[in-house]
């Protein structure tokens, strides 16, 4: 027999595969892209699928996925054991692009399941917020006037929460121009993640 945590995700997860709340402003049919279970101790906290996520229905799948995966040391196996990890970003569908970059995540969609999803993963202990949209999202107040800023200051943030840069190859330049990310945060990153999934 289920218990409560599991029979609440599953409403939240069946609701949020039907919501259409902005299905007018997208530039395809909804397709919420999100995955977890209810003992999951990690919450990755992205912005939006793209193109090949939505066509997939697998978060991270795509090379921005191959740089998270790489930064956290996990292979594809351990990143997608939904018992150990969850992925909710801020934006469930696919938003668009305009000029080859994606379009931000629809401001309708975080407040609405956010809060919802949390609620439902009452074991995690650490949640990965990846990129300014979702950064801007949980700070709010807290985050500073820049992502480099706010990464920086990683250490203010924890043991809740750990910022990170989107790992898209848009930033390589800003990974060159930050050394100090790869020497300080990516073991910081490592560190606290195989520590948490080790309690389960």
């Amino acid at each position: 027999m289920a218990n409560l945590p599991d029979l609440q995700l599953r409403r939240v997860s069946r609701e949020a595969r039907a919501c259409r709340l902005c299905e007018k402003a997208l530039p395809v049919d909804p397709r919420p892209v999100f995955r977890g279970e209810a003992g999951a101790r990690v919450l990755i906290v992205g912005q939006a699928p793209g193109r090949r996520v939505h066509e997939t229905g697998l978060p991270w799948n795509d090379p921005s996925g191959d740089v998270l995966r790489e930064w956290l040391a996990l292979d594809r196996d351990a990143f997608y054991d939904a018992s150990r990890i969850a992925i909710v970003p801020v934006g469930l569908c696919y938003p668009g692009t305009v000029d080859g970059a994606d379009l931000p995540p629809r401001p309708e969609c975080a407040p609405r399941w956010q809060p919802r999803f949390r609620a439902a993963l009452p074991q995690v202990r650490l949640t990965l917020l990846v990129g300014s949209y979702s950064q801007k999202y949980h700070l709010g107040k807290r985050r500073k006037a820049t992502l480099t800023e706010t990464v920086r200051a990683f250490r203010e943030y924890l043991p809740e929460f750990l910022v990170l840069p989107h790992p898209s190859w848009r930033n390589k330049a800003w990974m060159k121009r930050n050394p100090w990310f790869a020497k300080l945060v990516i073991p910081e990153l490592r560190s606290r993640v195989k520590a948490v999934l080790r309690t389960v």
